[in-house]
């Protein structure tokens, strides 16, 4: 491109040339380590998430545990409770006849 240093008629005095913008290693290493703090951050608040969540899922399933337990002995205890009174309304021991002592044992 052949410059005079005279602008003529109708020409502008200044000339652009378009640049392209590029980013310096700086830039660029300040940019991955910025990146790099945004994923730990993202992975951690995802991890005490999870971590939240397995608590109370432990403290659920523990809570489940000592209720099957009770559940346990209740059951032991209704079926002791109800024996008597299904031993004693059987037919078994409708049938038995009461013996009273006819004689003792002397020494």
């Amino acid at each position: 491109m052949n410059r005079s240093r005279f602008v003529g008629r109708n020409q502008n005095s200044v000339s652009f040339r378009p640049t392209a913008r590029t980013l310096g290693p700086v830039s660029n290493t300040i940019i991955l380590i910025v990146l790099a703090c945004l994923l730990g951050l993202l992975y951690l608040t995802q991890v005490t998430k999870t971590n939240a969540y397995g608590y109370q899922i432990n403290g659920l399933q523990e809570r489940q545990t000592a209720l099957k337990s009770e559940h346990d002995d209740l059951e032991v205890a209704s079926a002791r409770l109800q024996s008597l009174s299904r031993v004693q309304n059987s037919d078994v021991a409708k049938n038995m006849v009461s013996v009273a002592p006819s004689d003792s044992l002397q020494n």
